[in-house]
């Protein structure tokens, strides 16, 4: 190799030349980004459900977006760590396979309130439909805002089929069947019974569970 080509290639070349530097990055990026993601398309734990999860019903479906437009998944997330601290306090921490069927997924990153992956189940329906309506009159200190219009809103059923065959095309296995009596499964019901609904399914299936196997605490 000549002097010449040695210094086309060396350090000083991307180094004065930003178009050079900028090529090389995004080259470097791209294969360390493809040999991190694209195993994960291919991995059982990350592309199948855990055990005990299943499509949502037709009213946790809606409940869970009432829970997106209110903007719930901005102050609380729902991915327990592997942190000792968060395992103990909300049970066996988050895995791939509990998401399959979210999407979009509600993982958050920020936590004004408490994580919500495992809340399925820790509180009574009564519980949780008073927090809705006014989160002080069960937590004193609570800054959450109230929804006390929840309780009174009909729940929309015109959505729900088209939102049903939405996530079917991504992969969801909803039947026919389901997707046609869904409209049945919401009749008389309210914006309020379909939240509880939603947070009364989160995490059931390892709620009470630590990484150990032990209980988790209340």
């Amino acid at each position: 190799m000549s002097a010449q080509q040695q210094k086309f290639w060396s350090h000083e070349t991307l180094e004065k030349n930003v178009g050079w530097l900028i090529v090389a990055t995004i080259i470097v990026v791209s294969i360390a980004g493809l040999v991190q993601i694209v195993p994960l398309f291919f991995q059982h734990s990350t592309t199948q459900p855990d055990p005990g999860i299943t499509p949502y019903s037709p009213l946790r479906l809606m409940g869970r977006d009432i829970y997106i437009r209110e903007g719930c998944v901005g102050c609380h997330s729902q991915q327990v760590r592997t942190l000792q601290a968060e395992t103990e306090r909300y049970g066996h921490f988050s895995t791939a396979g509990e998401s399959v069927f979210d999407h979009p997924f509600l993982w958050g990153s920020k936590r004004t309130g408490p994580d919500l992956a495992r809340v399925g189940g820790r509180y009574s329906d009564d519980w949780q439909r008073v927090h809705l309506r006014n989160p002080r009159d069960v937590v004193p200190e609570s800054v959450m805002p109230s929804y006390p219009w929840l309780e009174k809103t009909p729940l929309a059923t015109d959505s729900v089929q088209a939102r049903m065959h939405a996530l079917k095309r991504l992969g969801v296995p909803y039947t026919e069947d389901e997707i046609a009596h869904a409209p049945e499964a919401l009749a008389g019901k309210t914006e309020e019974d379909a939240m509880v609904a939603y947070l009364q399914g989160l995490g059931i299936n390892r709620r009470n569970v630590r990484i150990d196997g032990a209980p988790a605490k209340e």
